[in-house]
């Protein structure tokens, strides 16, 4: 193997990025072709694979979480790809299951939506609650009951949040898939939210997945946002995340956990 080969084999194991792939005359090798067919089935598969909200509320209610299943306004998965804004927005009758399910307000609503990804949720939210779990219990913070919920967009969390008088909403839904990853979640924060919220005015953690960042990194990111939230009272644009800081300096991921 010639030196510039060898070069791009060892940069290739370092990113799941296409580079180095060789070539076939003008071409690219068969595997490759196939490869790069195989993600992009993939990817398909991940938009249009329909949320199982039975099963992931089952999983979740198995940690302990109460859960509602609610619905956005688009009717089905097609609708749902041409009209963004009905993904946004509570169906009627999901509005009127959130205010029946609301108690006293809250520090927090949980919002798992099916985004552009059920796989990442199938595969991801119960886990990701699970590492988030004692952090909020450790904080104290008030939950409302788990909201799940199918054709959804992120802004959705926004109605969401208001309707369970929660002080704050984190969405955890699945994200548009690339083609080396079908499987991500996205974590996004809003503090007071409301219909009308811009994208300004939150916090993402993306990612969020085996080959990606850990659910026990994400959660403790998610804890720290959530905590800088309600002490500044503000998410967007004016919260930075200055997580990573308190990461470099743990001695290991386990030193980020809440203590038992």
């Amino acid at each position: 193997m010639s030196e510039p080969d060898d070069l791009w084999q060892r940069l290739a194991g370092l990113t799941p990025a296409r580079i180095g792939l060789g070539r076939a005359g003008a071409g690219l090798p068969t595997r490759e072709v196939l490869k790069f067919g195989l993600a992009h089935a993939q990817a398909r598969d991940a938009v249009h694979t329909p949320l199982d909200a039975a099963q992931v509320a089952a999983e979740i209610e198995a940690l302990g979480f109460a859960t509602v299943t609610v619905a956005s306004r688009a009717e089905d998965r097609a609708t749902y790809l041409r009209r963004p804004d009905y993904g946004r927005r509570l169906s009627p009758e999901s509005h009127a299951a959130l205010a029946e399910a609301a108690g006293e307000p809250v520090d927090l609503a949980l919002v798992v939506a099916d985004g552009l990804s059920a796989r990442a949720v199938h595969e991801g939210a119960a886990a990701m609650l699970k590492a988030f779990q004692p952090h909020a219990e450790k904080a104290g913070w008030r939950l409302a009951p788990v909201t799940i919920a199918a054709q959804a967009r992120v802004a959705l969390g926004d109605e969401a949040g208001e309707a369970l008088k929660a002080r704050a909403v984190a969405v955890l839904i699945g994200e548009r898939p690339g083609l080396s990853s079908p499987d991500s979640l996205g974590l996004y924060v809003t503090f007071e939210p409301r219909p009308g919220r811009s994208d300004a005015e939150r916090n993402c953690i993306s990612n969020v997945r085996p080959a990606g960042l850990s659910h026990e990194l994400a959660a403790f990111k998610l804890n720290w946002l959530l905590t800088q939230a309600f002490s500044r009272g503000l998410t967007g644009v004016n919260l930075k995340d200055e997580s990573d800081r308190l990461i470099e300096a743990a001695d290991s991921p386990e030193a980020l956990a809440p203590p038992a």
